[in-house]
Order: structure tokens, then sequence, then C-alpha cells
């Protein structure tokens, strides 16, 4: 498969403050609304940390239940929490220095065929949990009003 097949878009849109619109492109997914939490914003939907705990934790969730099924599991109701933990760096800013998910089965483990090949795999299976513990190159460009480049972080030229 290409590069393409294995790429989407998103575009956000501030609605107010620090309230954003996420439309999903050409998938028919409803928008959602982010925002910061209070003093900053005004809670009207999840901040862009929230919605890394969510993603992690959906990930993992998906995958355990794609390990399960692999072996022909059939899990009942599953259900994960997630705990983030954010600290503050050298100059002072916070960034997330863990996320921590719990994975619940409604099963007995001994109910499970071969639940040992499935937790000793199903993590792999998880885009968003091994693409977050490698890390991932972002590279920002911003522009004004006009289309020129005012900004560009990361290895290539601006808008590139």
């Amino acid at each position: 498969m290409s590069e393409a097949e294995h790429s989407f878009g998103i575009t956000l849109e501030q609605v107010s403050d620090f309230e954003f619109r996420i439309r999903f492109d050409e998938t028919g997914i409803p928008d959602l609304i982010t925002d910061e939490t209070s003093p900053l914003g005004h809670d009207a939907g999840p901040n862009p940390s929230r919605m890394l705990a969510a993603a992690i934790a959906n990930c993992q969730a998906a995958s355990l239940l794609f390990a399960l099924r692999k072996y022909k599991n059939a899990p009942e109701k599953m259900r994960a929490t997630a705990r983030l933990a954010m600290e503050r760096n050298e100059q002072g800013r916070l960034r997330i220095s863990h996320v921590g998910v719990d994975l619940q089965l409604s099963e007995k483990g001994e109910a499970m065929a071969h639940l040992d090949r499935v937790l000793a795999q199903f993590e792999d299976f998880c885009i968003v949990t091994q693409s977050v513990r490698q890390g991932i190159k972002v590279d920002v460009t911003v522009h004004d009003g006009e289309g020129n480049a005012l900004h560009a972080s990361g290895k290539g030229p601006a808008g590139a």
C-alpha cells in the first residue's frame, strides 16, 4: 500500500477563545468541539491532552479486542480508563510525563483461549501507543492571511 492510503487530514477552526471545531475530512464523522480547561478556556469539550489520553486508551482497548478475537474469543463489554500525568520541564512548561491505561474485561481470564499469546502481542497492534512511545516527527508552519509563510519548524521548507 502506498503512503497516501495510510494518511488522513482534519480541519480545525476556531469557534471562540480556545474553543475549536474539528472536522474529520471526507469521512462523514460528526464534528468535534475541543476547548481548554478553565480558567484559560470554557470546558466546552476535551482539551488536546485529554484527547491524547482518550486516543491511547481507545487504541489499547481496540487492540486487545482485536487480539482476543484473533484467537476466537468473544469478549463481552470492556472498559478502559486512562490517567495522564503532567510535569513541568526545565523551562517550567507543562509536558505529558506519563499515561497509564487500565483495561478491564468482563470475563475471567481462564475463560479466554490463548490469553498468554493475546497478552504478549496486543500492544503491538496499537498504532497510537506505539507511535507515541517512539516519538512522532511534527512539522509546523504558520501563514498569515495572505498566505505568506511566517514560521516553519522541522526539517522541510515552509509549506512543504
